[in-house]
């Protein structure tokens, strides 16, 4: 099984890259018969149809990679060594989650949880290729441009008590306390998201995860920025069936947002 698919432009290049890493749904065959049937039937963790929101990015001449497997085989947006990524009392999943996000077991029994061997070998065969791929993407476009913008693209359900009691935001954009991006860009995404009818906060209650942490680095023209949407936005109120109606006008600010991104990059960075 492929770790990733890309998802090349149909138009000229331009120095943005889109990860979607949160998506996927897939299980290696190794692997698969470890996890309860039941938890790998309903996945509630997954991003789920993200990569559709963003169907029009190659038609702009971007790039977009989106992973396969799912996070609960190796979560992509955590650090490589599990290091948590917020100090608070919330929920935090590892990159090799043995619990989904409301800390319910996911494997069959605890004798099938991925020891340190196992946790390893994830990381070379799962992780490390996505990483390096991403990294070849934007050391590609930083070379044709002179600099490149990583899109981080997430979903949550609408409310996860183990995170925060309250419901979450419409719109998430994260940047580290603005560390991962130029503040052109990050402002330039703000007015973009905020185009719409759209409750749009910034870096909170998410600031980026590992990806966006780990390859943005503004002062050498590689800017990254994450953006976690709430599920009822683009699906029905029950978060399972995908709602075209909703989808639509997620994608008509996506789409202004990505549009303005590339404007300000050719003109202004």
């Amino acid at each position: 099984m492929d770790v990733f698919n890309i998802k090349m432009p149909k138009s000229p290049l331009v120095p943005i890259v889109i990860s979607v890493p949160h998506s996927g749904t897939g299980f290696p065959k190794e692997v698969k018969g470890l996890y309860k049937k039941r938890m790998r039937k309903h996945l509630d963790d997954t991003d789920w149809y993200v990569h559709k929101l963003y169907k029009f990015a190659p038609s702009l001449g971007i790039t977009l990679i989106r992973a396969n497997l799912s996070r609960w085989v190796i979560d992509l947006n955590r650090d490589p060594k599990s290091v948590p990524l917020y100090n608070d009392q919330r929920l935090i999943t590892s990159n090799t989650p043995t619990t989904d996000f409301f800390g319910n077991k996911i494997y069959k029994s605890s004798s099938f949880e991925p020891d340190q061997e196992e946790k390893t070998r994830r990381l070379k065969a799962y992780y490390n290729p996505y990483y390096d791929k991403l990294m070849a993407l934007l050391a590609e476009r930083k070379k044709q441009f002179g600099h490149v913008l990583l899109w981080d693209a997430h979903s949550i359900r609408h409310r996860v008590s183990t995170i925060q009691e309250t419901p979450f935001p419409d719109m998430i954009l994260g940047n580290n306390d603005e560390k991962t991006a130029s503040p052109l860009l990050i402002n330039t995404a703000l007015k973009g998201l905020r185009s719409g009818n759209f409750k749009v906060s910034h870096n909170s209650p998410f600031k980026g995860g590992h990806i966006t942490r780990y390859f943005g680095k503004p002062e050498e023209n590689v800017h990254t920025l994450q953006l976690e949407m709430n599920k009822i936005l683009y699906m029905d109120d029950n978060e399972i069936t995908y709602n075209k109606t909703r989808a639509k006008q997620v994608q008509k600010v996506l789409k202004h947002t990505m549009e303005t991104l590339i404007e300000t990059m050719k003109t202004a960075l």
